[in-house]
């Protein structure tokens, strides 16, 4: 019975660290940074520190969304001119 016991207790033990990792699941969820600069609002949209998207709200104007074009890390498009090349040249480097 003793024996038992401890078989139990070990497991137990055994396992309460990885429930504790089950409580740090990822969220589905967005986190929403909101920022003014200038006479624009700017919202920062990222899920597990990945910044996805950026809605740009302009004083006059409609807003628009800036996303991801190519996966690297500043290079974003308007999302309703998807086709827009924004250049990226390399000019110097040291």
């Amino acid at each position: 019975m003793r024996t038992l016991n401890r078989l139990l207790l070990v497991s137990l033990l055994a396992v309460v660290p990885f429930a504790a990792y089950a409580d740090d699941a990822p969220s589905a969820e967005p986190d929403v940074t909101i920022r003014q600069e200038g006479d624009k609002t700017i919202e920062e949209f990222r899920v597990n520190g990945f910044l996805y998207a950026i809605k740009v709200t302009p004083k006059t104007g409609k807003p628009y969304f800036l996303v991801r074009a190519d996966g690297s890390d500043g290079n974003f498009v308007r999302s309703d001119y998807p086709d827009m090349l924004i250049p990226a040249w390399e000019i110097f480097k040291w």
